[in-house]
């Protein structure tokens, strides 16, 4: 991070934020902390930030050039990114296409792999103490989250990336199950996708085979050995060789 001023900023769970010389730019380092269970659960996972920080950066590239807009910049560092500094929203956004995860729990007549007749956006306090309950887009506006214009772009985006994202996992044997993002407002009020968009926060499962490939593994209980090949096998598809 030579040339850059480190003072941390902040850190979460996985990742660590530091202020630059530039007040409308932070700098994201992604760690080898892997987590599940609203952190409960806790290892350290070989490479995983580097892994991480780099299908983010493709990612976010991928939406940049579709017209959406992100707070990416550049990677200037193997685990980490250059970012535009936002006022980010706690709230987390998931859009599914295929039932599974907290989907499958809370609803008893939703089978896993069920395709929905749509997709399905849902909003959830970023919260891991109140184990991120899901919120209305009445609660949003009632508690001052989002503005009803908010949530009209906050859907349309998340739409557009679902439509972006499907197409390329696709073409990478991939299927896209549901993913989360977050959304933070930069200097001038307009909305961008912020935080991660990687193996974390997304469900894929092998086209052919069906199997996870993504943060699954590692919640379902398999070793860190499976889980960093699962990584590993994931990075490669959607960045190249590692």
């Amino acid at each position: 991070m030579e040339g850059y001023r480190t003072e941390k900023l902040t850190e979460g769970k996985t990742k660590t934020v530091y202020l630059t010389k530039n007040s409308d730019e932070v700098l994201l380092e992604f760690r080898n902390d892997i987590t599940a269970l609203d952190g409960k659960k806790h290892d350290i996972l070989k490479e995983k930030g580097s892994i991480n920080a780099a299908v983010s950066a493709k990612i976010f590239s991928l939406l940049e050039e579709n017209g959406i807009p992100t707070h990416f910049i550049e990677l200037v560092a193997p685990t980490v990114m250059r970012v535009r500094r936002l006022e980010m929203i706690p709230v987390e956004v998931v859009c599914r296409n295929f039932a599974a995860g907290h989907l499958v729990k809370s609803y008893p007549f939703v089978k896993k792999g069920e395709k929905l007749r749509r997709s399905l956006i849902e909003f959830f306090l970023k919260n891991d103490l109140y184990h991120d309950p899901l919120l209305s887009e009445e609660h949003l506006t009632v508690f001052g989250l989002m503005s009803k214009e908010e949530i009209r772009t906050v859907k349309k985006i998340t739409r557009k990336i679902n439509k972006v994202l499907s197409k390329y996992m696709l073409k990478l044997g991939l299927r896209l199950v549901d993913f989360k993002v977050e959304f933070g407002r930069d200097k001038t009020g307009k909305l961008r996708v912020g935080d991660e968009l990687n193996i974390d926060s997304m469900r894929l499962w092998d086209l052919k085979t069906g199997e996870s490939m993504d943060k699954d593994v590692y919640r379902q209980g398999g070793s860190l050995e499976k889980v960093s090949q699962v990584y590993v096998q994931t990075y490669k598809l959607i960045v190249g060789e590692k």
